[in-house]
């Protein structure tokens, strides 16, 4: 029996583009791969990122805007068929923090349809603050739990750790894996809700854990004690990383193990294509990844990860002279 053959598909939100609307996001993009004034991270390429977005097919500025105002029971959109210019690609990176400085297609095409749900924004401990980041496999850090490794990636929230971290997650498949083991997995607090007792609701919602930041930000980093449930009890937010966070006594052990469990029975997992954008919704999904085994021959699964923030204002504080990196 393979890792996912008992996990069931992905159930989200989904819009495919056709192969017209899939030319009309190229087209938009390579417009943008013109009009860069530089690096991709430059304050005025986002300007005009932001302004030709609104040009984006109708049904996609739909679809984005409908998952902005309710995320659904799944927390996740799925949207395929974009232009990823396969015929054109470099070999998969293997190096460590690999990003995105120069723009090309797959990078403008995603972050137009990011800027669409918020700000675009990076972490200046991670990555060096770049705003689109590679994640593939990297030699040596197979047993990594971070998006560098290839062993199983255990469910967490992105960036949890963080008090400001993004809103959406944003994961574009530019190579799909060619083993085809790779899969994106997900769960949502809304389908993980009912399985868990009062007991474990009640302790979850206390401010009785901590998390660690993880790999990609060099570690050393802690939040405050917090709660892993957080908001309105009968629809709330989750925080947790379950590989970065611990409880401080063994009533919180136990909730969080009986929450692990209800994800554990409502994950889905998705092979992502290349053209395929999975969007996550950082306050209402966890998400992870199955095992699977590089080749680092170049051919190996390739995504740009691109974070957007709903609240401009809320993270002002982490952002030196207004730009889209927080500390």
């Amino acid at each position: 029996m393979t890792e996912t053959s008992s996990i069931p598909r992905l159930s989200a939100a989904a819009v495919v583009l056709t192969d017209a609307q899939r030319d009309q996001v190229g087209a938009l993009a390579a417009e943008l791969v013109d009009a860069a004034p530089g690096p991709l991270d430059s304050r005025e390429w986002l300007d005009t990122v932001r302004a030709a977005s609104a040009r984006l097919p109708h049904e996609l500025l739909a679809a984005l805007r409908d998952f902005r105002h309710d995320a659904g029971p799944d927390g996740v959109l799925l949207v395929r068929n974009l232009p990823v210019g396969a015929h054109a690609l470099p070999a998969t990176p293997t190096t460590a923090g690999s990003v995105e400085r120069a723009v090309t297609l797959p990078a403008a095409a995603v972050t137009a349809a990011m800027i669409q749900l918020g700000e675009v924004i990076a972490y200046r401990s991670e990555k060096t603050g770049a705003l689109v980041q590679n994640v593939v496999p990297v030699p040596g850090r197979e047993r990594q739990q971070s998006n560098a490794g290839s062993v199983r990636l255990q469910m967490h929230v992105e960036n949890a750790f963080h008090p400001n971290r993004p809103d959406y997650v944003g994961l574009l498949c530019v190579r799909e894996d060619p083993t085809g083991d790779a899969r994106l997995c997900t769960a949502s607090i809304r389908r993980a809700l009912p399985l868990l007792s009062e007991g474990a609701r009640r302790v979850l919602a206390e401010e009785r854990f901590l998390t660690e930041a993880p790999p990609s930000f060099g570690g050393g980093g802690v939040t405050p004690e917090h709660s892993v449930l957080t908001g309105a009890p009968e629809d709330p937010d989750v925080l947790v990383d379950f590989a970065a966070t611990h409880a401080l006594d063994d009533e919180g052990r136990v909730a969080l193990e009986e929450l692990r469990s209800a994800f554990d029975g409502t994950t889905h997992a998705l092979a992502l294509a290349a053209g395929d954008l999975a969007v996550v919704d950082n306050r209402l999904a966890v998400h992870g990844r199955t095992s699977f085994t590089p080749r680092y021959d170049g051919t190996d699964r390739w995504l740009h990860r691109v974070y957007a923030s709903l609240d401009n204002r809320r993270t002002r504080v982490g952002r030196r002279a207004g730009g889209s990196v927080l500390d």
